[in-house]
């Protein structure tokens, strides 16, 4: 057996002694992409990997594409399929909630080293969750839990129950010369 099988033998043995909080937050685009990214490298190096998706549903690419790592990647959808225009409905506050009484459940079962909760912040901007909410998650997990927590507008309370904060900046976009999102690029 080879020095890399041992080591990957061992990654997938032994969680981290301390996992850390992620926030990918900003205007920009990316957060997705860069929270998929490292669920791809983590199962890449033998970890479980979990990722819930807030105020998304249907087969966007990134979801075809983790589905070929079986069960090293398991990623659920949360909402009603429909992006909120104004003030959410009792029933979109009560899906949110059966959701991250979900997560909580996924997160203490200790069955997933790194746990990515897509659009999470934004469903606190929407009023689906409060921030409170997030920060308890953050609080209760197990200490060798990665948490990711992705969306715009993140909070400077939500922040500083962060160990790492990336925000995304806008710079320029061709979305402003009226180009739609294109499947592969950014669905």
């Amino acid at each position: 057996m080879s020095s890399r099988t041992n080591l990957a033998s061992s990654a997938d043995q032994t969680p981290f002694e301390r996992g850390y909080v992620h926030i990918y937050t900003g205007d920009g685009k990316g957060k997705t992409t860069a929270a998929i990214g490292l669920a791809v490298r983590a199962a890449g190096a033998g970890l479980r990997v979990f990722i819930g998706q807030f105020m998304k549903m249907g087969a966007y690419s990134e979801i075809k594409a983790l589905q070929c790592f079986g069960e090293k990647i398991v990623c659920r959808q949360y909402g009603d399929g429909r992006w909120i225009a104004a003030r959410p409905t009792e029933v979109e506050v009560e899906l949110a909630r059966q959701a991250l009484e979900e997560i909580r459940g996924i997160i203490t079962s200790e069955e997933y080293q790194v746990v990515v909760l897509d659009e999470i912040i934004m469903a606190t901007w929407f009023g689906l969750l409060d921030t409170q909410d997030l920060i308890d998650l953050i609080d209760s997990r197990p200490v060798h839990v990665e948490l990711v927590l992705t969306g715009r507008r993140a909070g400077q309370e939500l922040i500083d129950h962060a160990d790492l904060v990336t925000e995304m900046c806008e710079v320029k976009h061709y979305y402003q010369n009226g180009v739609l999102a294109r499947k592969g690029i950014e669905s």
